[in-house]
């Protein structure tokens, strides 16, 4: 089987994807970034959507 890697878009540090499921949240080993799983096919992540409180609005 081959490896599931795909490079942070903040720092181009390697994430391992073995494992992984689309839609997942995994975190950069080396900055730390907030990540999305989005392909695993061809593996790659994106910036994980921020989500902000509307405290009711």
């Amino acid at each position: 089987m081959s490896q599931l890697i795909a490079l942070c878009p903040e720092c181009e540090a390697e994430i391992d994807l073995q494992n992984r499921l689309v839609g997942e949240i995994v975190y950069c080993p080396d900055c730390n970034a907030e990540l999305e799983v989005t392909d695993l096919d061809q593996p790659a992540v994106a910036l994980a959507p921020r989500v902000e409180e509307d405290w009711g609005e």
